[in-house]
């Protein structure tokens, strides 16, 4: 099977929906082991995308965004996302801002995860298929939009995109613009008097700088970490 615009964009929604799960569960697992159950409690140490969905963040903007170019109608914005946020009372912990800290960081930590297991995904099928080191580049070109994706291998391209999908949430989370969660890393550090001001920070304005700032920093991060995988994928 050829992977075609509309396969691609299937498995990019399919993975970004699990990514975006595996991300609050890891959450609300971090939350249960420091003390605090209110996530376990309300189901959501799962990676069932029915408990962690946010209808406009988890559905109608990515969709936008995947397919909205098959019908001529296209978003300037990069593929990202947001799920129903994991609820975290802090008060249970046993020490709040390092436990809080740490809870808020499993989240980006897991899709560092997943990008680690899907680089060695390609790098066993580049050991182990005929010619595969040339099949996993041209794979992970078609991922960027820099090659033909008529001459991917559809797994090689299930898992080009599962790393440019999770190094875009994880640089996008932590982004200090509530309400990512490099914000609350932020807001732990900051003294009260400044913790008033940031928290005024949302609504409209957190949109305008995730738009503005956001896509500006995630393309000065993401050139060196995906020039970083493609080094480690490159075999001569």
């Amino acid at each position: 099977m050829q992977p075609t615009a509309f396969v691609i964009g299937v498995f990019e929604f399919v993975i970004l929906l699990f990514s975006l799960s595996f991300h609050e569960c890891a959450h609300a697992w971090m939350a249960s082991r420091l003390g605090d159950q209110t996530a376990r409690m309300q189901g959501r140490v799962s990676l069932n995308p029915m408990v962690h969905v946010d209808p406009i963040g988890t559905l109608l903007f990515p969709a936008l965004v995947i397919f909205g170019p098959l019908i001529g109608f296209r978003l300037p914005f990069m593929l990202i996302g947001w799920a129903k946020p994991t609820p975290v009372i802090t008060r249970n912990f046993k020490h709040i801002v390092r436990d809080d800290n740490l809870t808020t960081l499993a989240g980006p930590v897991s899709n560092l995860i997943l990008v680690c297991l899907a680089v060695a995904g390609l790098l066993v099928m580049e050991m182990t298929m005929p010619g595969g080191g040339r099949i996993v580049i041209a794979s992970f070109a078609a991922a960027l939009q820099m090659a033909d994706p008529s001459a991917a291998n559809p797994v090689a391209l299930l898992l080009s995109l599962a790393i440019l999908i999770n190094l875009s949430l994880f640089f996008f989370n932590l982004l200090p613009i509530p309400p990512l969660d490099g914000s609350r890393v932020v807001r732990n550090m900051l003294p009260y008097n400044a913790v008033r001001v940031y928290d005024r920070i949302g609504g409209w304005l957190s949109y305008l700088l995730m738009i503005l700032v956001g896509g500006f920093v995630l393309n000065l991060l993401l050139t060196p970490a995906l020039g970083l995988v493609f080094s480690l994928l490159w075999r001569r």
